[in-house]
């Protein structure tokens, strides 16, 4: 397992820190959040080594494998904090997992959306969920069958709304299943996809702290994170300073919850 883990001596809270859709390895937010006195610990999810090609019913035991990483460092309380994708990833493993004791879900979703790229069979198509669970694929729902026309770089979050608007009810992430603690991060000018629309959905459905700003876009930025680079491909929405003004907002809240 890919993976990168900033140990911070004595820490009772371990943080399994989850990227979008890149998959990558967060070692700069690891270590930002090891400053305050958590251990925190991000791994390659998909793309890496026995893993699927693409995003597509990646096993959510990928990450139950990393939390009994964090408890061998001897943390009592396991935190999941997921960037969008990463963030889908994490309140769902939180209404699975009972160990996890607070989630953060940064541009979260409030369904379970279909895979993006290949599985390990190598085939993108027909479309199937992003996840499984003990080997079975967790209800999903399925993309429009018109993709956006425009650009690069391209907006996808009309076409989220479509998809959300004909979305199945038990691709919703049943949030009300987790005794975790939960706080979203959502910019209303998220233009990849609607993200503090699904963070009000999943409100709806148990208490949850949302923190929110009007000019932010998809990628918000916590103190002392670099700012993130432009897309070519992408409109992720916001601006650099309102996008640091969301996470500089959330920042309380997220030491808060993490006990720092």
């Amino acid at each position: 397992m890919e993976k990168h883990v900033t140990i911070s001596p004595g820490a009772g809270v371990g943080v399994l820190v989850l990227s979008g859709s890149s998959g990558r390895v967060e070692e700069q937010r690891c270590d930002l959040l090891a400053e305050h006195g958590v251990t925190a610990m991000s791994i390659r999810w998909w793309g890496g080594a026995g893993q699927p090609p693409g995003i597509c019913e990646v096993p959510l035991e990928t990450f139950v494998a990393a939390l009994d990483l964090l408890v061998e460092t001897g943390v009592s309380r396991l935190a999941v904090l997921g960037g969008s994708k990463g963030a889908e990833a994490a309140l769902m493993l939180a209404c699975l997992e009972p160990r996890v004791n607070v989630v953060i879900a940064v541009s979260p979703s409030s369904v379970v959306w279909a895979n993006i790229g290949p599985g390990l069979d190598g085939a993108s198509t027909p479309y199937r969920s992003s996840w499984t669970w003990h080997g079975k694929p967790l209800p999903f729902t399925p993309y429009p069958a018109e993709w956006p026309d425009h650009g690069p770089p391209m907006s996808f979050r009309a076409f989220y709304e479509r998809g959300l608007a004909a979305a199945p009810p038990e691709s919703a992430i049943p949030l009300e299943r987790t005794r975790a603690d939960v706080l979203l991060v959502a910019g209303a000018d998220d233009q990849l996809w609607p993200s503090l629309t699904f963070a009000e959905a999943l409100a709806e459905r148990r208490e949850v702290r949302i923190v929110s700003h009007p000019s932010a876009g998809h990628r918000p930025r916590f103190p002392g994170e670099s700012p993130a680079q432009p897309s070519p491909s992408f409109l992720y929405g916001g601006s650099a300073d309102a996008d640091a003004a969301l996470g500089a907002a959330a920042w309380p809240h997220v030491l808060a919850m993490l006990g720092s």
